[in-house]
Order: structure tokens, then C-alpha cells, then sequence
């Protein structure tokens, strides 16, 4: 792969070495040292002989030998020399550590791009700038300088060394969990992360992908990649930049638009991501992921030494979305054998002092438990670990064996167990053997929900896998011809918007459910019109000046009869040159049937700066600014997700009928938004697209206004 000589690199040029202590040139050669790296290493500088024993070379280029990577430690504005320096070697890559590229402002941005071009003329991939460096810690490649990092099969990439430390520092103390490699992506110059993620899906040693991210540059690449990659090994993602000041710390330390958006959100979930919120969730969630089989029906059960955990439990896995089943009649009646009268056996199941002579019975209620078929995963919470800590030192053993029990079960039957224990702190062998066996114990009942509630989402998301999906725009691949003339008209006239007729008349072309409507040019024109639609009507000015047509007073509904269509037709005329002047630019009065009855929704389209096309689903009419009650999606959209569009926004009961009101055509809006989808694929000239009010009625919809915007 393009990514090998880097992150597996044989041999490493430190340059920018030094013999002082505190610099970054004396401490990567010294980890290198100390850590056992197996391949070569070469100091570089000029003003050095020897560096902590090495030989130490004026240039990359005047080594004997073979380089595979750089590591550069020298200031921003030494790369671009130092780069054609390690071109004439041919060198494959660098890690390029200092800061002062794009993140600081122009200066930066054209010196970030004179290194860019340099390194691509010079056929040298990068890592970074402005990062922490790398890590292979298979190879024991440590071109960060930390020291003991704990070695094991999840992948980290970050955008920040701090985040990258308290992870790695969390793993250390925390866990049996490590790492296989650690890179610190920085600015994303060069190398991108979609780039690391085609990496360590093939990786064999990477069984998960732990990232922190502040800024991407290729969203819509990165999509992609993830969808292929999330089908085979975890990705776990924390999005920083939600709040305007998050964005500001965020954009001024990356350079790259960032910000966690609902289209963001909605966009990693979409490619199979787990998205974490909390940062102490974060490292639990990888870990979790990486060492267990994921909950494959969405139900899971409790097990419990109190009630109190097993009620905070219920309640914290339902608002994650899982189900807690009852029990079957053959599992409670097994349960019943065992634990004492007093026991709650449904789910979750209270063993009510059961196991205070011999916690062991934790092992038989869970082997009991998971074979129940309702059941795709098992939370115990509680004191388990610390039976022989509070009550006698004899009830470790027993403890120890139900440990041992349990590592094993999971192994046999493929269904995950999460641990939550008051005494993980004290770290007795008990908990030790847990995560021995892979299973996960943790001090926080909401972080073991958590990582309960991430084991059946990524379950659900396997059972919906479809290896061919992809986020790629097919563009014009539906294009009808007049459409395409539409277009050709506005643009010739210089307009950056179609007229609301000309907006309707190119999504009738692709099924999009639009009213019969004729423009008229004059009064008479207007009522002949209104006369054939056989009750009320309603008329609109038509101008390339007047976008908001309430506003202009270009608007009038449920007009009956010929004086009343006329009169309005000649104050709608009159309103509209009085707000724009003497350029209105009148086209005309549209004069369509007043729609039927139903519940107003909105449909909308735009250009993200990450992602590209994205299209909006929500509530219409004045209602969408209230209540801000909308739900997004990466274009195009399949059936399956134009369904879960609709269903996930949080006033669906509206759509579904309440109050003895018949629900709205569910399938004529999934149709709606597949239209869409499929008018943006068919022409990439349009930059956003605003259907609202869409009235949606018991059977059928109805487009009841229309904006198309162009690109310029």
C-alpha cells in the first residue's frame, strides 16, 4: 500500500537532531533508542557529528543509505528546502511536526502550499503539519516520544496531542487495551484521513479505529471510505466544535472547516460510525468495540445485586434506544432454581443477596441468561469484584472463578457481556481476568451503558450492511433535456434563480408531485385560468426581482369568483412594482387551485462545505424557524434512509395521526425526497433547492411552493 514505507517505515532521518535533552530532535532519537526500533535511524544536521551515538549527516540527501521517512523537526519555514533535499534521496515520507502552516491564518496557508507542492513534485507523502507525530507500535516506530505506550489492536488518529496523551494514558491505567499505531493528523495536509482509514482496514493488527477529529477537508471521501471500512472493523469518532467557540479553538488549530453539524452527525451515523459525545466515553467505546461481538437484535438484559443499578441501568440503555426484554418462561424458571425467593427475575433480573455467600452464581444467572434467544447481551452491574473486598477475603476465589466462567462463555456463545463494578478502582484479579477475557469493567454506570448501547448499535448497523452503497453523486445520470433547458434559459437572462413556475416544471420532470398551474399575463388571462380550476385559487407575482413574495405583497389565497380573481390579480401587480420599482420585472401572475388539506412539511437541498449535497426534512410553514425540528442526510438517499428521515424527527406523531386524525401519505414524502435526490444528481448547476410548504395529505402530497438557486 501507498501508506507502507511510511507507517511501516524501515529507516527514519530525524531531521532538525540535537544533543540537547529538551528539544524534539534529542527525544525522538532517544524513544527510537529506548523503545528498540528495529530499523535504521540517521540524525540530520549540519552542525552536529554525532547524536546519542549515531552518526549524524549534514542532509538527508548525503545519507548512504536508503530512507523510507523524515521526521522533521526544524520550523515552518526550512520544509519547503528540506523537502527537495529529501527528494533527491527519495524519501517516500515525512512527519512534518511544527506548526505555522494553514491554521494561522494566509501567511501560513501559502506556505502550507508551497510545502504541499514541493512534496508532490518531489513525490514524498505527508504527515501533518502541526502534529504530535506517529506511532507503529508493532515496530516499535515511536516518532512521538512517549514513552510505555501500551501496545495492542486499535488504531488512533487524532487531531490533538493532548487528546492523543489522555487516551493513551487512560488505556494505560485503566485497561489491558493498547494501541497497534498512534498518528497524529494535524492539519491534514497532504495525507488524509480517509487515506488512514483504507490503511488499517487492511491492516491485520487493527481490530478498531479510535479517532478525534476537528476539521475535515475531504468529507465526502471520508464517507466513502468509512462506509467500506465500518463493515469490517469498528470506527469510533469524536467531533469537537459543536458550539460557536468550540469552532473557533477547533478551526484555529486545524485550518479546516469544523464543527459538529446534524448533516455531520447524521453523516457518520449513515456511514456506520460511532459517534461519542463525551470524551470519558470515548476510549471505553474502542475498547468495548474491539474486544467484543456486537449486540445483533438490539435487546439486551440486566443483572443486577441491587435494585437501584438495575433501575439507573433500565433506564439509561431505553434512552439509548435498546430494549430490555422479558425473559422466557424457561430462563425465569432456571433463574427461579438458583436465586432466592425474594429475586426478580424478569429483566432486569435482582438476584436479591443470591450471590453474598458465592458471587460464582453471577456466572450461572449470565451463562442462564444468554441463552435465552430474546437476549443479545448482558449488563452486570453492581458490586461483583468486590465481594471479597466488603464481605470476606474467601469469596475472591469464587469471584475469580466466575470470572473465568464468563471470559469463556462470551468466546462460546458470541454474545457480549459489559461489567459494571463500585470496585474497578481497586482493581482486585476478579476484574483483572474480566478484561483478560476481553470483557470490559467499568466505575461509571453510565459509561457501561454506554459502551452497551455502542455494541447494539453497531450490531443493527451490520444487520443493514450493503457493501455497494457508496456516498458518490452519479452526476446527470437522469437528466431530462428540458430541464437542462430551464436552466440554459435563466442562465442566458443572468439570473441565479429559476421563477417559481420554472422551479416547479423541472421537478414535475422527475416525479416530484407539483399542482396544475398556469401563468398569466394579464387579468383576463387570470381569471380564464381560475375559472377552470374549479375552486379556489391562489395567485403569486412572478419576477427574478422579488424572491420573497410576501413580503412584496405578491401573495393571495382561497380567491373565488371572477371580480375577486381579477381585483387581486391587478393589486398583486401594483404591490410588486411598488416594492421593487420601476425594474420589477414582472412575468406574470401564477394562478394555481388552493391545495387540500394535510400537514405542512419543508424539503430542502444544499452544498455542505464538508460533505457536498445534503438534503433537509422537517415540519414547513412557519413551524420549521420555531421549532428547528429537521432531520439531514448526505445525497443521494436510498429508500431505507428517505424512511428513517421521516421517522426520526421528533414531531412524527404529526405525521402518523394523533387525535383521531388520519396519518399523512408516508410513502408519497419517501417518493418526494427520492425525487430530489435524484434532481440534484441530474444537475450539478443547482446550488440549493427550498420546498416549502409541502402539504402532505392522507393520500398524495402537494408541492405548494418552489425555489431552485444556481451555482454561479
Amino acid at each position: 500500500m501507498e501508506l507502507d514505507p511510511i507507517l511501516k517505515a524501515s529507516s527514519v532521518a530525524v531531521v532538525g537532531a540535537s544533543r540537547s535533552e529538551t528539544k524534539r530532535g534529542f527525544q525522538a532519537i532517544r524513544t527510537l533508542v529506548e523503545e528498540r526500533y528495529e530499523g535504521a535511524i540517521y540524525p540530520v544536521n549540519p552542525k552536529e557529528t554525532s547524536v546519542l551515538g549515531f552518526r549524524c549527516y549534514p542532509s538527508v540527501s548525503a545519507i548512504d543509505d536508503p530512507v523510507d521517512l523524515a521526521l522533521i523537526t526544524t520550523p515552518a519555514k526550512t520544509i519547503p528546502a528540506i523537502l527537495e533535499d529529501c527528494g533527491k534521496k527519495g524519501v517516500h515520507g515525512a512527519v512534518i511536526v511544527a506548526g505555522g502552516f494553514g491554521e494561522t491564518g494566509a501567511e501560513g496557508r501559502a506556505l502550507e502550499e508551497e510545502m504541499v507542492r514541493t512534496a508532490r513534485e518531489n513525490r514524498i507523502r505527508l504527515v501533518g503539519p502541526n502534529t504530535s507525530g506517529m506511532m507503529n507500535l508493532t515496530s516499535n516506530l515511536n516518532l512521538v516520544g512517549l514513552r510505555d505506550a501500551p501496545r495492542g489492536d486499535i488504531a488512533l488518529l487524532t487531531q490533538s496531542g493532548n487528546m492523543a496523551l489522555t487516551l493513551i494514558t487512560e488505556a494505560k491505567l485503566k485497561s489491558l487495551k493498547g494501541f497497534s499505531y498512534y498518528v497524529g493528523v494535524g492539519n491534514e495536509a497532504d495525507i488524509k484521513f480517509h487515506e488512514y482509514l483504507a490503511f488499517f482496514r487492511d491492516d491485520p493488527g487493527t481490530r478498531a479505529i479510535l479517532m478525534y477529529v476537528e476539521g475535515l477537508r475531504h468529507g465526502r471521501d471520508f464517507l466513502n471510505e468509512a462506509y467500506h471500512t465500518t463493515g469490517s472493523k469498528p470506527i469510533v469518532l469524536l467531533k469537537s466544535g459543536r458550539s460557536s467557540t468550540g469552532k473557533r479553538s477547533a478551526g484555529s488549530h486545524t485550518g479546516a472547516l469544523a464543527g459538529m453539524s446534524e448533516v455531520a452527525k447524521g453523516a457518520f451515523e449513515r456511514a456506520g460510525i460511532i459517534v461519542i459525545e463525551k470524551s470519558d466515553e470515548l476510549f471505553p467505546a474502542a475498547e468495548t468495540l474491539s474486544s467484543l461481538p456486537p449486540v445483533k437484535n438490539n435487546r439486551v438484559a440486566i443483572l443486577a445485586d441491587g435494585g437501584g443499578h438495575a433501575t439507573i441501568a433500565s433506564d439509561l440503555l431505553t434512552d439509548l434506544g435498546l430494549e430490555i426484554p422479558v425473559l422466557g418462561d424457561k430462563t425465569r424458571a432456571r433463574l427461579k432454581e438458583i436465586l432466592p425467593a425474594a429475586a426478580s427475575v424478569s429483566n432486569p433480573v435482582d438476584v436479591a443477596g443470591g450471590t453474598d455467600a458465592d458471587p460464582s452464581v453471577f456466572a450461572r444467572c449470565a451463562g442462564i441468561i444468554l441463552k435465552d434467544p430474546a437476549v443479545g447481551g448482558l449488563l452486570i452491574v453492581g458490586l461483583f469484584g468486590g465481594y471479597g473486598i466488603r464481605f470476606a477475603e474467601s469469596l475472591s476465589l469464587m469471584e475469580e472463578d466466575a470470572s473465568h466462567q464468563m471470559g469463556k462463555m462470551v468466546r462460546k456463545r458470541g454474545k457480549p457481556i459489559v461489567v459494571h463494578s463500585l470496585y474497578s478502582s481497586a482493581r482486585p484479579h476478579s476484574l483483572h481476568l474480566l478484561r483478560y477475557y476481553g470483557i470490559p469493567v467499568y466505575d461509571s454506570l453510565d459509561v457501561a451503558c454506554k459502551c452497551t448501547g455502542v455494541l447494539a448499535e453497531y450490531g443493527t448497523f451490520l444487520g443493514s450492511y450493503h457493501p455497494k452503497a457508496k456516498f458518490t453523486m452519479n452526476w446527470g445520470a437522469k437528466t431530462r433535456r428540458q430541464g437542462e433547458e430551464i436552466i440554459e434559459k435563466a442562465r442566458s437572462e443572468g439570473r441565479s434563480a429559476l421563477l417559481e413556475h420554472e422551479s416547479k416544471r423541472l421537478l414535475g420532470l422527475h416525479g416530484v408531485p407539483v399542482p396544475p398551474e398556469h401563468l398569466a399575463g394579464s387579468a383576463e388571462e387570470a381569471v380564464s385560468f381560475a375559472s377552470q380550476a374549479g375552486g379556489p385559487v391562489a395567485l403569486k407575482v412572478v419576477s427574478p426581482r422579488i424572491l420573497h413574495k410576501t413580503d412584496a405583497g405578491g401573495v393571495l389565497l382561497g380567491l373565488t369568483g371572477e371580480a375577486e380573481v381579477r381585483d387581486g390579480y391587478d393589486r398583486i401587480v401594483a404591490n410588486a412594482g411598488a416594492h421593487a420599482g420601476p425594474d420589477a420585472d414582472i412575468r406574470g401572475v401564477l394562478v394555481s387551485p388552493m391545495a387540500g388539506g394535510g400537514v405542512e412539511v419543508i424539503v430542502g437541498t444544499k452544498e455542505d462545505d464538508q460533505f457536498g449535497p445534503i438534503i433537509m426534512f422537517g415540519l414547513g410553514g412557519v413551524l420549521v424557524e420555531i421549532l428547528r425540528d429537521v432531520s439531514f442526510r448526505v445525497l443521494p438517499v436510498s429508500p431505507a434512509a428517505a424512511k428513517k428521515m421521516i421517522r426520526e424527527i421528533k414531531s412524527y406523531p404529526v405525521l402518523s395521526g394523533t387525535r383521531g386524525r388520519p396519518p399523512c401519505d408516508e410513502k408519497a414524502l419517501r417518493r418526494l425526497l427520492l425525487s430530489c435526490s435524484e434532481v440534484i444528481e441530474s444537475y450539478p448547476a443547482i446550488l440549493e433547492m427550498d420546498l416549502n410548504p409541502v402539504i402532505v395529505h392522507e393520500n398524495g402530497a402537494s408541492v405548494v411552493d418552489a425555489r431552485i438557486l444556481l451555482k454561479p
